[in-house]
């Protein structure tokens, strides 16, 4: 795992500049560069992209790492959109080669068809939500996990294109009640888990 590409899913809309999640990739960055193990390559989606080049990130990388905030239980529209393009651009040029059937026999092996097997990606998700909304019974979320629940097509996305899940961490209450710090502390934690 010595080729790291980071994207940050978020970007300025309306109330939401994008700060925590643009820190959120700075962190990793520099946690990552602290230990001279690693080469990173990075793409801010509110910035501009060229496809090609996207694609190339996504086949010369070890491991992908995602960070978005969640708007209205989703991805933010200008990472879809980044998603959307990039995925498509890059079929049958190292992203994906089809989605995995054959035509003679089109009812299974459906999603078999990714070229990035072998790579994994790691996901961050920030909600305006508190964790407790996923986790007591009687709320919101109807004690579905986010990987269950609003990223479960996210991460068959992933699978899709031949990646597997290397560890997720979400962070809860970002608008209302953030101690950034502890938790940039835990963070990078948690990379120290996955990145040794």
């Amino acid at each position: 795992m010595k080729n790291i590409f980071i994207i940050n899913g978020g970007h300025a809309f309306a109330h939401s500049p994008g700060r925590f999640n643009r820190t959120l990739l700075e962190t990793t960055v520099s946690h990552l560069q602290s230990t001279g193990n690693y080469t990173i390559k990075t793409t801010q989606v509110g910035d501009s992209y060229e496809l090609q080049e996207e694609v190339e990130k996504f086949v010369w990388a070890d491991v992908i790492i995602y960070h978005t905030p969640i708007w209205w239980f989703q991805l933010p529209f200008g990472f879809k959109e980044y998603l959307d393009k990039v995925f498509t651009a890059g079929h049958q040029k190292g992203i994906y080669k089809s989605d995995g059937r054959s035509r003679s026999n089109p009812a299974i092996n459906y999603g078999t068809g990714g070229s990035l097997h072998g790579k994994k990606y790691l996901l961050t998700t920030s909600w305006n939500a508190p964790q407790e909304a996923f986790t007591l019974k009687n709320e919101f979320f109807n004690q579905t996990s986010v990987d269950d629940g609003p990223l479960f097509g996210f991460h068959k996305m992933n699978q899709f294109i031949g990646l597997s899940l290397l560890g997720t961490t979400h962070f809860h209450d970002i608008e209302k009640n953030a101690d950034v710090e502890k938790e940039l502390t835990k963070y990078q934690h948690f990379l120290d888990q996955h990145f040794n």
